[in-house]
């Protein structure tokens, strides 16, 4: 799987599985992609995920126990393997801890969806299970918004402090409050992520209601002084009906931030069927981005391949500069 069939892969987002293995791949609960199955493939040191759906170009066949393909229209695009996630992705336990949120943005299913809020003690019992398979290297938080986001941090927070003690990083994405990089850092987090999401102010206030977008970057550049570069991360979902001209200034003024930008494309889920233009960005637009991203974040002195937690080290979802390119 080179990097044009990686994008591609992306691009198209869903693959259709044989019959036999149509129960292959666990349940996301995090972000637009919510409440769907998924499986990830992996080849010549690439990984991809793709959501399972009923009818897609893209099949899944298999070979035997330990190879796959992936054939589009009776043509093989790439053979490789599956890989099992812990929770949500390969080798990283990726918890969502509030599967349920009070904002409304429009691209998101986690709102319609009213999941529940693990506990403590529930976070726990997962990670553990995920190190006793010895294949954990990774620990990342994820959260929606119960009731405030400042009462999610405070719970995020206390779920850090009883995970220090497993030796792997930790990597937290949470919508920020006040103090929250200051509390989540003392806490024991590694890494944050704060999801500015879409860098078009004008359209952010269609998709985003309710959220300030100004907010998030006043958060973001706070949370670069309290982690580091390298340390702070953000999506930006394409899609949207945003222009490539903000999209550039957006990138290029997270990384002078010491922000990492998370190139994402939009998912469209069914329950958000209607609400606003979603289109899956092609794979000529992905590669593109993806080496202006890398540019911009070389311009400023941040690499990709330094992350610990979270996507920029999963690389499922996304291309992602000093990883697959």
């Amino acid at each position: 799987m080179d990097l044009k069939t990686k994008a591609h892969l992306i691009s198209v987002g869903k693959i259709e599985l044989p019959e036999t293995s149509r129960s292959t791949g666990p349940v996301s609960t995090a972000g637009p992609g919510a409440g769907e199955n998924n499986v990830f493939f992996r080849s010549g040191g690439r990984r991809v995920r793709l959501s399972v759906v009923e009818s897609s170009p893209l099949m899944l066949a298999e070979l035997d126990e330990d190879e796959v393909v992936i054939i589009e229209r009776g043509v093989e695009v790439a053979r490789g393997s599956l890989e099992k996630p812990l929770f949500h992705c390969p080798r990283q336990a990726y918890i969502t801890v509030s599967e349920r949120c009070i904002y409304d943005c429009k691209f998101c299913a986690v709102p319609k969806l009213s999941g529940g809020v693990k506990s403590k003690e529930k976070v726990e019992r997962m990670v553990a299970k995920a190190w006793d398979t010895g294949e954990l290297e990774a620990i990342s938080l994820t959260s929606g918004v119960e009731r405030s986001a400042e009462e999610e941090v405070a719970r995020v927070a206390e779920i850090i402090g009883a995970l220090r003690r497993f030796d792997v990083p930790i990597g937290v994405s949470v919508t920020p409050a006040l103090r929250s990089s200051e509390i989540l850092k003392a806490a024991g987090a590694d890494e944050i992520k704060y999801n500015v999401e879409c860098l078009d102010p004008e359209l952010f206030r269609r998709v985003c209601p309710g959220v300030s977008l100004e907010k998030i970057k006043m958060a973001l550049l706070d949370a670069v002084s309290h982690f580091g570069k390298n340390r702070v991360f953000s999506n930006v979902i394409i899609g949207l009906g945003e222009s490539d001209r903000a999209l550039r200034e957006g990138i290029e003024e997270l990384a002078e931030m010491g922000v990492l930008p998370v190139i994402r494309a939009v998912y469209p889920h069914p329950l958000r069927r209607g609400e606003i233009e979603m289109i899956r960005p092609s794979p000529e637009r992905l590669i593109d981005l993806a080496h202006y991203t890398k540019k911009v974040l070389e311009d400023h002195g941040l690499r990709g391949d330094l992350a610990e937690t979270g996507c920029y080290r999963c690389t499922g979802c996304d291309l992602v500069p000093h990883m697959d390119l």
